[in-house]
């Protein structure tokens, strides 16, 4: 066969059941150990077409197909919003994807996600409607194609499912895609099938695998022709093997690696150039990412494949590198340069203030990076590797001219000790995680506390605007101080704010005191009656009874009040800054512009 299996991606938001279903297909549970019980790492999984065949081989008969395809090749992507890149890694390596959605939830916001990058990268994809054995009322028939299990559900609950289905083709539609169940499309090139799956009780499991491989089959015979040459590949993960050393897990997805052959991959100082000493290969329908019995070596491997790479100097290999086969006779020259070009796109090194990111491999700080600037956050410096006291330094730089940004953010990997005792030093926070998510919601929940807190803090110290009107019959001294009665129509007073007159802006002096029923309170709010006492004014000369009075705002706050604080204002409030200000501009008339 010319065609090789296609690269199947698995996508979807976090908890839809993404690892569960693969699982389900390959019978090993490699979901209870990872972190957070979510897939961290990219892992693959090569289903050959015996395993197939005994698995969709009776359903595709009884819907006249074959099996042409030599297999399916799975890699396991990691389905959160934060893995956009490394989702797109595998996007873009994947011939076609299945999107799992939550049948009872729906769309989610990773959802959308996943469509946008599917979109972008013009990847075919199928959906798994997973969980329908949450449906309420639904009885399970373990391993049952679903159409078989649909038809034992009572009226009511075959009913819900479908609403719940109708609803998913509803947001596909108004994300102007054509989308149905699968046993109801009579065109696959023009309309997204959805095969309803529970990968707790393997119900549609079979249907799912039987339309991946007729959509592969039909729509891809073009994409998977592989080119004869050197082979082309994606690391996924460096392994350290008890007697191999170093190994690199890497899907190969054109051409072929022959042992013995020179390979060039992306390291951390630079390109790593080195000869293939052995090629692995897990057994068929084991897992490249935790295998339960161990590899068996091969002389040459085509595209589509999931191996492990033995060679020399691996030291600094990066997971989520580029790896090219250098032809025989050509010089490394041209890979080397295609290498560094593609890998110095991921890294950061600037003198801007913004935050210093290290992570474990290039895929999760390409997928960190790339999160932060949607959330419009700087980044100063973003590499691969443990954090030493020269990252701690350079959050300081920027701590002292920007506090917000001064941070490390430190996915999957050590602080070493001397800056872990700087960072004590300095100040510097770091903030550490080993779910991509859990990184970057921690970091930007302190972030916004912080910035609220400061704008709180801002606002407080501000003269907010305050109106008051000194009541007829209620002048209980003329001077020194005046003692008047009055009403608080907006805002609140306080003691030691300036009064201005509301007819001139004229200042009239200072509140010294505030008394209610005899007794001095710190402040009085709108709507109260109290009694002032003014250190300047003569009652009768520079005020009289019934006239209002307004709290006197500085230009620079009433600046800042205008263009930051409107809505921490109250209506009454906001009214009474906007009549200061006209008055104030009637003496000057760009005040507070």
């Amino acid at each position: 066969m010319s065609i090789r299996q296609p690269i199947v991606c698995v996508l979807g938001h976090v908890d839809t059941g993404k690892t569960l279903l693969l699982d389900k297909i390959r019978k090993t549970s490699v979901q209870a150990r990872e972190a957070g019980g979510i897939t961290q790492h990219i892992g693959a999984s090569f289903f050959p077409v015996e395993t197939l065949k005994q698995m969709v081989g009776p359903l595709l008969s009884a819907m006249k197909g074959e099996i042409e395809i030599p297999g399916l090749l799975v890699v396991d992507t990691p389905g959160h919003e934060a893995f956009t890149n490394l989702r797109k890694r595998g996007g873009s390596v994947a011939d076609i994807a299945i999107l799992v959605i939550d049948v009872l939830r729906g769309f989610e916001a990773q959802t959308y996600e996943c469509i946008d990058i599917l979109k972008a990268r013009k990847t075919p994809f199928l959906v798994a409607a997973n969980k329908i054995d949450r449906v309420p009322g639904w009885k399970s028939y373990p391993d049952t194609p679903f159409l078989k299990a649909y038809q034992l559900q009572d009226k009511y609950v075959q009913e819900d499912l479908d609403n719940r289905l109708y609803e998913i083709i509803g947001v596909f539609s108004r994300l102007s895609f054509r989308a149905d169940r699968f046993d109801r499309i009579k065109d696959f090139t023009r309309t997204v099938a959805i095969v309803p799956t529970s990968a707790k009780t393997g119900e549609g499991i079979t249907e799912l695998l039987a339309v991946l491989v007729g959509l592969a089959q039909q729509y891809l015979k073009k994409r998977l022709q592989t080119t004869a040459g050197p082979a082309k590949g994606t690391v996924l993960e460096i392994r350290e093997e008890p007697g191999l050393g170093l190994t690199l897990n890497t899907i190969i997805y054109d051409g072929t690696l022959r042992k013995d052959d020179l390979i060039v991959v992306g390291g951390r100082e630079k390109p790593i150039v080195t000869r293939v000493r052995a090629i692995l290969v897990p057994k068929p329908l084991d897992e490249i990412r935790d295998p339960r019995d161990k590899f068996s070596s091969v002389d040459a491997v085509s595209a589509a494949a999931g191996v492990k790479i033995v060679a020399p100097e691996l030291e600094g290999a990066l997971a989520g590198a580029p790896l090219y086969a250098v032809p025989s006779g050509e010089s490394p020259d041209k890979y080397v340069a295609l290498v560094s070009e593609e890998i110095e796109r991921i890294r950061i090194a600037t003198d801007a203030n913004g935050v210093v990111l290290k992570a474990d491999t290039l895929g999760s700080l390409e997928a960190i990076a790339e999160h932060l600037k949607r959330n419009n956050v700087p980044v100063r410096l973003a590499d691969v590797g443990d954090i030493s006291k020269r990252d701690v330094t350079e959050a300081a730089v920027v701590k002292d001219h920007e506090p917000l940004y001064g941070v490390i953010l430190a996915f999957n990997v050590k602080v070493l000790p001397d800056a872990e005792e700087e960072a004590q030093n300095k100040g510097v926070q770091i903030f550490k995680a080993e779910i991509i998510y859990h990184l970057i919601e921690n970091y930007l929940s302190w972030l916004k506390a912080q910035r609220e807190a400061k704008i709180d803090q801002e606002f407080a110290s501000l003269v907010k605007p305050a109106k008051i009107r000194i009541l007829e019959g209620y002048v209980f001294r003329r001077a020194k101080p005046a003692i008047v009665g009055v009403e608080v129509l907006a805002g609140k007073i306080k003691p030691k704010l300036a009064l201005v007159r509301a007819e001139d802006g004229e200042e009239i002096g200072e509140i010294q005191q505030i008394q209610d029923r005899g007794q001095a309170i710190s402040e009085a709010k709108q709507g109260m009656q109290v009694a002032v006492s003014l250190d300047k004014p003569m009652v009768g000369r520079h005020i009289f009874e019934k006239d209002v009075l307004y709290v006197k705002v500085p230009e620079a706050h009433a600046k800042a009040l205008l263009k930051n604080f409107m809505d921490k204002l109250t209506p009454e409030e906001q009214e009474t800054l906007n009549e200061y200000v006209d008055l104030m501009r009637k003496k000057t008339p760009f005040w507070a512009f």
